[in-house]
């Protein structure tokens, strides 16, 4: 079967394929297998000196002990990001499945001989740590050394923690794999036509809504042939999870995912309840957007309708021009880093028959340079995700210079510098647009980002909340038990501004976030409030907020979010924090009205 460009072309981008050589030369390259080796013998190592000795070493002992664990780490991470980014572009490849496979054994195998470090670390003594962590010797290790500490109540034996770390390359991490695989798989039939499922999503941004209906429901079919296969991927990944919690006694569903991101479950609790106290503002939206387009019946196929029908497609070097420029109106330094991305080989950019849907910044290791990968199609949308991405990029060259333990970040903070990447590439754009009707289709483009980085991510923190609690409490869902869930929490979003029809039951299922990474996607709303705020703040102070923004993004994740965002004169623990995000995007749709009714005279 063959997918065809054509009208769906990646729109002078089909040549943008990034270059892992910076990595590896190729799967049989020496150094990988070396580095592989060396990683295990460096790991056999530092067990058989230090093993029942993390609680006699002083400050400088611990520091050097830090330090072995973190090339240990390098050269895993560096085999795995190589693994990993070249399975990404072609999922369906036997060969290429084994060998990440087999980087994956290793890694697991480097994991289990250092599982005693994390332990016996968190074994030692309160006022011990504090008197360690005191030391100058140990300053650039504190924050990751007390970080790690956090999990305490919640690590099992050496031989449990083993055991689990072994089994998840045939368990977990190989029903991710298979996840990939199927969805990556599936082929779109639109008018005679076969595309790859990214191509097809595209054409809901067509203006002709025919061709949008047409588009969504061949993706609703297309969805179908593999929903029982992807059905029983989530229930597995659900029960694995809850297992997982069980086990190390967290709480709730959510609870080691807030650990991990350094955020209590009372903050992440009240960023929810204000999302969703707020969804006046998308069904406001939509109820507008369904008078500009003069629809009454408004569903899921239109979300995305451009508001001009001759929205022109962006082609790539416009796009990289576009993004550059306004990377360098905020800050000449962040255009430079981003500009490494194009030039240095790191973007793969066309969508391709088996590649990984969606896109992604991936970090490398601080020896390598990151890479981002995209399923380029020419939409305005697309300029965004571009944009969004070299934010990720931008933080992590920053960030790579502190080590891999520093560099890190939470995920809520790591989406901070790629929103914010992209509200600095809309307000270019919008401010050299004079046009209004030019100006109200951007301002509802961006409505429409922001929504879909705000209260869809929190609708679909509310599906995942709904579904591992009934996976915990009824056993195995069904798919139309798992649809209801989710037509329930899309529905509560829009309200009555827009229809959600039984087509849209089977879309949960091609979504990523719930099987790689449960419980991720509050992060998006997160990122997006916290760079809203930002942004505001930079719109107020002008060039002299840009080091401060630098100077965060540069401090990785070597202190709590808590303390990063500080930089920039932010405080998380205000409680009217969330609301004052909320307050910016229900001020853009007040101006999309206010455009509106002043073009009509009657909306």
């Amino acid at each position: 079967m063959t997918v065809t460009e054509g009208a769906h072309g990646a729109h002078g981008a089909e040549d943008v394929r990034w270059d892992l050589t910076g990595l590896y030369r190729n799967p049989d390259d020496e150094e990988l297998h070396d580095d592989l080796i060396a990683a295990e013998q460096m790991s056999d190592g530092l067990a058989s000196r230090l093993r029942g000795h993390i609680a006699d070493l002083d400050a400088v002992g611990l520091a050097d002990a830090v330090d072995e664990l973190q090339a240990i780490q390098e050269k895993v991470e560096k085999a795995q990001t190589f693994a990993y980014l070249n399975f990404a572009t072609d999922t369906g490849d036997p060969d290429r499945g084994a060998f990440l496979q087999h980087v994956e054994e290793h890694a697991t195998t480097v994991a289990t001989r250092v599982l005693f470090f994390e332990l016996e670390w968190a074994e030692v003594p309160d006022e011990r740590v504090d008197e360690l962590l005191a030391d100058p010797a140990l300053a650039e290790w504190r924050h990751f050394l007390r970080a790690a500490r956090r999990f305490r109540p919640h690590l099992l034996t050496e031989p449990e923690e083993k055991v689990m770390t072994e089994k998840a390359v045939t368990g977990r991490s190989a029903w991710v794999r298979l996840f990939s695989q199927v969805t990556d798989a599936i082929s779109v039939e639109i008018d005679g036509e076969q595309v790859t499922l990214e191509q097809a999503l595209a054409q809901l941004y067509l203006p002709d809504r025919a061709a949008r209906q047409r588009a969504g429901r061949a993706v609703t079919e297309a969805l179908q042939g593999g929903l029982p296969v992807r059905t029983y991927i989530f229930n597995t990944i659900l029960a694995d999870h809850a297992l997982d919690d069980r086990l190390r006694h967290y709480s709730s569903w959510i609870a080691a995912r807030n650990l991990g991101n350094e955020i209590s479950d009372a903050t992440v609790e009240a960023l929810v309840n204000a999302v969703t106290s707020r969804y006046d503002i998308p069904a406001r939206w939509y109820k507008l957007k369904g008078r500009l387009l003069d629809i009454d019946d408004l569903n899921e196929h239109d979300r995305y309708a451009p508001l001009t029908p001759d929205e022109a497609e962006v082609g790539w070097d416009e796009a990289r021009e576009t993004v550059l420029d306004a990377y360098r109106s905020f800050s000449a330094e962040m255009a430079d880093i981003a500009a490494e991305f194009f030039d240095g080989g790191y973007i793969d950019a066309p969508p391709q028959p088996g590649k990984q849907g969606g896109a992604f910044a991936h970090p490398a290791v601080p020896s390598a340079h990151p890479y981002v990968m995209l399923n380029y199609t020419g939409r305005r949308r697309d300029v965004m995700t571009l944009a969004h991405e070299l934010g990720h990029g931008v933080h992590q060259v920053l960030a790579n210079r502190l080590g891999l333990f520093n560099a890190s970040t939470p995920l809520t903070l790591a989406e901070t510098a790629s929103i914010f990447g992209e509200t600095v590439t809309f307000g270019r754009i919008l401010s050299e647009e004079t046009q209004p009707s030019a100006r109200l289709a951007l301002i509802g483009g961006r409505i429409e980002d922001i929504c879909a980085s705000i209260f869809r991510q929190i609708a679909m923190n509310r599906f995942e909340e709904a579904v591992h609690t009934a996976r915990r409490e009824e056993g195995e869902l069904a798919p139309d038990e798992i649809a209801e869930h989710w037509i329930r929490t899309q529905r509560d979003m829009f309200r009555d501004s827009l229809t959600i029809t039984d087509e849209y039951r089977s879309w949960w299922s091609y979504i990523p976030h719930f099987i790689h990474t449960p419980g991720y996607v509050y992060a998006y709303a997160f990122g997006n409030l916290l760079a809203l705020a930002v942004y505001a703040k930079y719109e107020k102070e002008g060039t002299s907020f840009v080091p401060s923004y630098l100077q965060l993004l540069s401090a990785g994740g070597s202190e709590s979010p808590d303390e990063l965002v500080r930089l920039v004169g932010v405080d998380l623990t205000d409680p009217d924090f969330w609301s004052a995000g909320l307050q910016v995007v229900d001020e853009l749709v007040a101006e999309a009205e206010d455009l509106a009714a002043a073009q009509t005279g009657s909306l």
